[in-house]
């Protein structure tokens, strides 16, 4: 069982808080308020099937290149410890039990869950064919940003795709870090990604990204009219923001892992602007 659960990534469960935060922005945005509870309860377990689901296609998808990079060519399908047959017999069974949730909501929310889970099986393929996987990891990502405003209003306001917008240049900003960390390596065995495609420029780069994640963040602020304890979080997310531009400056790999955990924080405390906002 261990090995399933290495396979879903749950013994790692970063992914979950990136894919959650953004889905609690959006839920709290929605209601303007505590969300209602079975909406919490959807979305957090939706989140943590999805990602479990996208942590199987990925290793299934890499399972030939995994081999060739040293930080994965342990994991489980790789290594051999679980069947490619036995991996996406996993990943459908979390989708349709990710799927059997959204079932629960709404025919607007139900559509759009369709368009996210295609655009996460799609995901793990696009680094053969694209410098922007992050870019469509971004696109994932995000799509539970209008699910949670489908979901809580039986629409998708055009203020929600602010926050779209925001996960998006977040997920991009994180991922190109984490992707540093193989550049060497990536460029060796043909994969691309961000970090290729922006190559020495890629510090610059995350710093326009920066922001720009800001100024979209500020732009939510002035849209649903959130308080002063959002304005405290957009200062702290400044600060957050150059340590991690410390933390990649060198490019050591390492460091460049620990900036995309560090991101984690980012999306808290977001979060806490945002529910202390709407909430009090």
């Amino acid at each position: 069982m261990n090995v399933y659960f290495r396979l879903m990534r749950l013994d790692k469960p970063i992914g979950i808080y990136l894919l959650l935060w953004p889905t609690l922005w959006a839920l709290f945005l929605a209601a303007d308020g505590l969300p209602r509870l079975d909406l919490l309860i959807i979305f957090v377990l939706g989140v943590t099937l999805m990602r479990s689901a996208g942590c199987v296609i990925n290793d299934y998808a890499d399972r030939k290149i995994d081999k060739l990079i040293q930080r994965t060519q342990h994991r489980p399908i790789t290594s051999g410890e679980i069947s490619t047959q036995s991996a996406l017999v996993l990943f459908f069974t979390l989708m349709l039990i990710a799927f059997g949730l959204v079932l629960m909501t709404n025919i607007l929310t139900i559509q759009l869950a369709v368009i996210a889970g295609v655009l996460a099986t799609l995901y793990p393929f696009t680094k053969r064919w694209t410098h922007l996987p992050q870019f469509v990891l971004g696109l994932a990502f995000a799509m539970s940003v209008p699910m949670a405003f489908a979901a809580s209003n039986n629409n998708v306001s055009d203020a929600a795709w602010w926050v779209f917008l925001a996960t998006v240049i977040w997920t991009v900003i994180y991922d190109t870090m984490y992707a540093m960390a193989d550049r060497e390596e990536d460029l060796h065995i043909g994969v691309k990604s961000t970090a290729v495609l922006f190559a020495k420029y890629d510090k610059l780069i995350i710093g326009i990204l920066q922001i720009s994640l800001l100024l979209v963040l500020i732009k939510i602020s002035e849209i649903f009219n959130l308080t002063v304890f959002y304005d405290i979080s957009l200062i702290l997310i400044a600060f957050l923001m150059i340590y991690h531009q410390y933390l990649i400056k060198n490019r050591e790999k390492n460091a460049c892992i620990r900036a995309f955990l560090h991101n984690n924080f980012i999306g808290m405390v977001v979060f806490a602007g945002i529910a202390l906002s709407v909430s009090l």
